[in-house]
């Protein structure tokens, strides 16, 4: 009797220590939950990567890669103070990491990363917060290591872990309400596989080494599939349990209309060109005449084995967006997608992040050039939604093909989208 005894009161007391634990693990979670990120932002804008990309055979020549990021050699602090009376708060600050995994950069390798921090300094000095963001790209030419090389080689991707521990590292003295760190762009892995995914795995190992490297820093977490919303919604933040985090999600939509004729993005939107945004901004004969210019050039073009489905999916994509109220419901959706992941797992807005969008100008040799108020509009429109949900956001980018400020060859871009976003102070 006095064993039976013994053996309830023992597992109810084990009963009690579970529900005194789950009952601390909630608390410890809605504490985690509720607080906020160091550093916060507002209202951004991505720097330039590359203007000139210089191939891989010359970067072991200091005037070529220094001082780095590229940008400092032709932007100086009156161009960042710029941005700064524009009403921007911030900058995402790209940075390819290819240079620090090069075996040409052995030499310079100290020097880059003083440079980074340098630049990072450089922009607070003008009276922004900077976003360090390690931006890889694929590799192609002479480069030899881009985002599938660190994806797809497990050696090559502990070298891209070494790179961001040392970047971190090199940040982490930093005034943690001014500087932020990245821990990788657009990860290129787990897009449309129905087997197991393998970001989380290696996000926490990225996180874990930026993290022993730089305390204080807060990091720019985000999904897989080019840090899309959907891919977002299938992180589960509690496996990271640090407050010190803002979350990224990155959004172009429609395709069809922000990468008008971008070569690089598939075999589709290489040959659309003159859509407006919206669509119904022009009397419908007009647009069905865009339409019919971009079908001739896919029958003209586009290889035979292909043009049925071209034209089909041309068809159905501008059936998804040919009403006001359609091209609504379609930027909405990541919006809501992310603010519903949000509140399911206790994350404030103001830690999340909108890290991209924003609507082609000009694609590199090709003479058509999106019309700036159809640009300054699918801007507004986003910043809109972004700041209906409290989320912060940066505008995609500086200069180059989505230039707000610069075009090419040391133009500028035409001033709608930037005094679209004066007008926001």
């Amino acid at each position: 009797m006095c064993t039976g005894r013994r053996s309830n009161r023992m597992a109810l007391l084990n009963a009690m220590i579970k529900t005194l634990m789950a009952a601390l693990l909630m608390l410890a979670s809605s504490t985690f939950c509720g607080q906020a990120a160091t550093f916060s932002m507002k209202r951004g804008l991505n720097l330039d990567q590359w203007t000139t990309w210089p191939g891989e055979e010359r970067w072991a020549a200091p005037k070529v890669l220094l001082p780095y990021p590229e940008w400092r050699q032709h932007l100086g602090e009156n161009d960042l103070r710029a941005l700064k009376a524009a009403g921007f708060d911030f900058l995402r600050m790209p940075v390819d990491p290819a240079p620090f995994l090069s075996g040409r950069t052995g030499a310079l390798r100290d020097e880059l990363y003083a440079s980074v921090l340098d630049s990072a300094r450089m922009i607070n000095r003008a009276g922004l917060k900077v976003i360090v963001d390690l931006h890889l790209i694929p590799a192609g030419g002479s480069r030899k290591v881009g985002m599938g090389e660190v994806m797809d080689d497990p050696a090559v991707f502990g070298s891209y872990v070494e790179v961001l521990r040392k970047l971190a590292r090199t940040l982490s003295g930093e005034d943690p309400e001014q500087v932020a760190l990245e821990l990788m762009n657009e990860p290129v892995v787990d897009c449309g596989s129905d087997g197991p995914s393998l970001w989380p795995g290696r996000q926490r190992q990225l996180f874990e080494a930026a993290r022993a490297s730089a305390p204080g820093l807060t990091l720019i977490l985000t999904g897989a599939c080019y840090s899309s919303a959907e891919a977002l919604a299938k992180i589960d933040p509690k496996e990271i349990a640090d407050h010190n985090i803002i979350w990224a999600f990155h959004s172009y939509d429609p395709f069809l209309l922000t990468h008008q004729g971008a070569t690089w993005a598939g075999d589709f939107i290489p040959y659309v060109t003159g859509l407006p945004y919206p669509l119904t901004a022009v009397p419908r004969a007009e647009l069905d005449a865009a339409i019919e210019a971009i079908r001739k050039k896919i029958r003209d073009k586009s290889p035979s084995e292909r043009r049925d489905g071209l034209l089909a999916y041309l068809d159905e994509q501008v059936a998804s967006m040919d009403t006001d109220e359609k091209l609504e419901s379609l930027m909405d959706a990541p919006f809501a997608k992310v603010e519903a992941w949000a509140k399911a797992n206790g994350i404030s807005p103001a830690d999340i992040t909108l890290g991209e969008f924003g609507m082609i100008r000009q694609e590199y040799g090709n003479p058509f050039v999106m019309p700036a108020r159809y640009r300054a509009a699918y801007v507004m429109d986003m910043i809109r939604r972004a700041d209906a949900h409290g989320f912060s956001w940066s505008v995609w980018s500086y200069g180059g093909a989505f230039g707000i400020v610069d075009a090419f060859d040391g133009r500028k871009a035409e001033p709608d989208v930037m005094d679209a976003i004066r007008s926001l102070r």
